[in-house]
């Protein structure tokens, strides 16, 4: 067996066992379907046909769960958002098991839910895989204090659910939101957003907003 094909062995490995580190889905889909596409290429050089054989099915089931995320990633069915109290039992219990990663990308964050009129629940089918609180200032705008979402599905855009499809806030004639300041990596530029200073941004909800 020449060094090269042995070197194909250990990087489609090396491939496999990242993505099994990976928390998004997404991301954790797709590196592991490079890695068993070359592990296909790796064990049908040295004839290891079984091994072939299983690659060839974790690729498969790759590409079906890949189509399945990406069908759903602009699906408004793939979730529901719920409105619950700001001092709901379930929200605190949402926040305390996800502390440390909410504090991750949002340092600044503090539940007080006596300044909060706006709370919601982003679930997909039973699992729950957002949160997002605000305050209600007045004038049809809307201070966001949390725009949280579970590793697992940062990849999926329910954020583009969340401002555009749901109307939640329409619904409570807010018609501007404005963005947590200080959050890590915001994603809002994807979302229409734009930028009003150093840490925030803003999205007007209104028709002629998102037409401008």
């Amino acid at each position: 067996m020449g060094w090269w094909l042995e070197a194909v062995g250990w990087i489609g490995s090396t491939v496999v066992v990242v993505s099994l580190l990976q928390t998004r889905l997404l991301r954790l889909r797709s590196i592991n379907l490079v890695g068993s596409l070359i592990m296909v290429g790796y064990n049908t050089g040295i004839q290891a046909w079984p091994m072939v054989g299983l690659n060839i099915v974790l690729a498969s089931i790759n590409i079906v769960y890949l189509w399945r995320l990406l069908r759903s990633r602009h699906d408004p069915r793939a979730y529901t958002v719920l409105e619950v109290d700001p001092d709901d039992t379930y929200l605190r219990h949402v926040l305390r098991v996800h502390e440390q990663d909410i504090r991750e990308h949002n340092p600044g964050f503090v539940h007080d839910p006596a300044t909060m009129q706006l709370a919601f629940l982003v679930l997909r089918g039973d699992e729950t895989v957002g949160v997002v609180l605000g305050e209600d200032v007045g004038d049809g705008v809307a201070q966001l204090r949390l725009d949280w979402v579970t590793p697992r599905y940062r990849d999926a855009s329910p954020g583009e659910f969340v401002y555009g499809q749901s109307g939640i806030f329409c619904e409570r004639g807010i018609r501007r939101v404005i963005t947590p300041p200080g959050m890590v990596r915001p994603y809002y530029d994807r979302l229409g957003f734009e930028r009003i200073d150093d840490e925030r941004y803003a999205l007007d909800l209104t028709p002629a907003g998102r037409r401008s």
